[in-house]
């Protein structure tokens, strides 16, 4: 691990001021001011040489006003400090949001979602081996322009969705496809204020520069999530698919929340993970469930919309088959749901 300053800071103006004044001194984008939370993630790829930060602010301090969980009649309030192992316990939460609890439960070990937080496990980094291992020198995501060595390479794990010719890397987390699903937004704190995002905008596809993997500007701080109340929200569901039981990322997953009336789908949200470069939201089988009765067929049809634009590489041809199998898994099992 390289050498780095260390600051603590107390509030986001003071988080965010800290990543701005060590801005300057960044000479590449792994050396650019990081913030520390649980450290899950940013701390292994230090190890790695992955991230070099030259900065590191421990953001721990502001647990005290953006830890916590709050469920209104308007929707379900997040700290982005509060810790992944608080949300997935939390009663009233898995009583009104079941799916965005069963994530978190099925995300990582106890010891990790003990120690992680919401606001760094919306914004952890693709586990490709490529990137992941600094003898590969062809990564555009961590070396910008040196090519994507997972294309012609071990590729079983990787993205059929939202793929370039320039980076297939998965999106690896559990939580944020709940989000994208439920239409959450994301609060940010910056050098101009306070902003708040559809969290559908947060992350982007790797396109021409993988290397940028958010729309949050220099020195910007998560801060909280909101989740608007729907009546879909008590009829959801996480599946996940993974090579083992726990401690495993998903090959492909499905975030299901339903509303039906007089058995026919009211409305459907789908988001989709494990086959994604990025949070993946299901709109053309949304669209294609709505007004129907939620039929094997029809869950069948709406999940071959959701993989139409698949594009495999080789060892990941599998993926679509196995994604289209749990999304119609998930359809069903929703609709099965008493609620």
């Amino acid at each position: 691990m390289r050498p780095f300053i260390y600051e603590r800071a107390t509030d986001p103006v003071s988080a965010v001021r800290a990543a701005l004044n060590g801005a300057d001194d960044v000479g590449t984008s792994g050396e650019r001011p990081q913030f520390l939370a649980g450290g899950t993630t940013l701390l292994d790829l230090m190890k790695l040489d992955v991230m070099r930060p030259r900065r590191v602010i421990d953001i721990n301090d502001l647990s005290s006003s953006h830890a916590g969980i709050a469920v209104g009649l308007d929707g379900l309030r997040l700290g982005a400090l509060v810790r992944m192992a608080d949300a997935a316990d939390h009663p009233e939460l898995r009583e009104a949001y079941p799916m965005v609890a069963q994530s978190l439960q099925l995300a990582a070990s106890a010891q990790l979602r003990n120690m992680a937080t919401l606001g760094g496990n919306v914004l952890q980094r693709t586990r490709c081996s490529y990137f992941r291992d600094t003898s590969w020198q062809a990564c555009n995501k961590r070396n910008p322009g040196s090519g994507c060595a997972a294309l012609t390479g071990v590729n079983r794990k990787h993205a059929v969705l939202g793929t370039s010719d320039h980076c297939i890397a998965t999106y690896a987390g559990d939580f944020a496809q709940t989000l994208v699903a439920l239409d959450a937004s994301v609060e940010i704190s910056g050098d101009s204020g306070s902003r708040t995002l559809p969290f559908e905008q947060l992350h982007r596809l790797p396109g021409d520069t993988p290397d940028l993997e958010t729309t949050l500007a220099s020195g910007e701080l998560i801060t909280g999530f909101f989740v608007p109340a729907g009546a879909w929200n008590r009829r959801s569901l996480y599946l996940k698919i993974r090579d083992r039981d726990s401690y495993e990322f998903a090959l492909a997953s499905a975030a299901v929340a339903l509303e039906l009336r007089d058995d026919l789908v009211a409305e459907a949200r789908i988001g989709l993970g494990g086959v994604a470069t990025k949070p993946w939201r299901a709109r053309e089988a949304e669209a294609a469930l709505k007004g129907k009765p939620l039929t094997e067929a029809n869950a069948e049809a709406a999940a071959e919309m959701a993989f139409a634009g698949a594009r495999t590489s080789g060892q990941n041809d599998y993926k679509p088959e196995l994604g289209r199998r749990t999304l119609v898994r998930a359809l069903l099992q929703a609709a099965a749901m008493k609620v």
